[in-house]
């Protein structure tokens, strides 16, 4: 087990681990030509530590907005956002940089990689500017690198890589500054299958094995089954509509088990015994 795993968690009143993120009947409107657009509709989410949850919808259902709220990107027109059980409306600028460069992590779908800048360097970067000493920035670069499989692509840059490993950089760059939560905006819309599926398989693992906690967002029902929560967002709302294999494996969308090979003596005729 992890040491983030082993970490002692807060707790509510009643025993229970407080959640991370919580969003309370969080709404965001925007006027446009006139009308008003409610691109977010009273949603209530809980993340909680060592927590993996896929927002699922089409393009426009709200889902990046909601994303945003939670990482204090946006401000919601009504409702709260917490973090820690704080409210974000209430955080300083100092407060907010501490929170994005330590607590949270941001994964774009654009990758939103520096073009001059290698692999190592992009990784590195925001370690530089938070002030971690160069010691402990290269120790940590590996680390990140070898967790998403890239350690020999270390010196290449964003053009010399393809898509996956263009995202994958983006991953471990999240990740370098080992935060609480990562929330990760349509990760896989670029990629193929293939590709996509390594993606989430790599977040599964950095819940199971670092204790982060992920929210990410995805249109692919097929990858649903590697998610512990599964949110259904549908013009604004939220419905939680299947869980994943970890907690339900009559799940939706689980891929379904190997065939296993019946034996050479699977059709032999029975025998009265």
């Amino acid at each position: 087990m992890s040491q983030a795993t082993e970490q002692t968690t807060s707790r509510d009143s009643r025993g229970a681990t407080a959640p991370i993120i919580q969003a309370i009947e969080a709404s965001r409107d925007y006027e446009l030509a006139g009308e008003t657009v409610h691109a977010v509709r009273s949603v209530n989410l809980e993340v909680h530590a060592g927590e993996f949850i896929t927002l699922v919808g089409r393009s426009g259902s709200g889902k990046t907005t909601l994303l945003n709220m939670l990482a204090g990107l946006d401000n919601p027109t009504s409702g709260r956002v917490l973090f820690e059980g704080v409210d974000l409306a209430g955080f300083s600028e100092k407060q907010f940089t501490h929170l994005r460069r330590h607590r949270i992590g941001v994964v774009f779908q654009s990758f939103a990689l520096l073009p001059l800048l290698s692999a190592y360097e992009n990784v590195e970067l925001p370690m530089r500017i938070a002030g971690v000493g160069a010691s402990r920035r290269s120790v940590r670069t590996q680390e990140v690198l070898e967790m998403v499989g890239l350690e020999r692509r270390a010196k290449h840059r964003p053009y010399e890589l393809s898509g996956g490993e263009q995202q994958r950089i983006s991953i471990a760059r999240a990740v370098a500054m080992r935060p609480d939560v990562i929330l990760a905006d349509e990760p896989t819309g670029e990629l193929d299958s293939v590709n996509a599926a390594a993606i989430f398989g790599l977040f599964r693992e950095m819940v199971t094995d670092e204790g982060m906690s992920i929210v990410a967002t995805t249109h692919d029902h097929t990858l649903l089954d590697l998610a512990d929560q599964i949110y259904m967002v549908h013009n604004g709302e939220l419905d939680l509509s299947e869980v994943g294999r970890h907690i339900d494996a009559d799940a939706q969308f689980k891929r379904p088990d190997p065939v296993e090979d019946p034996g050479p003596d699977s059709t032999a005729e029975p025998t009265d015994g």
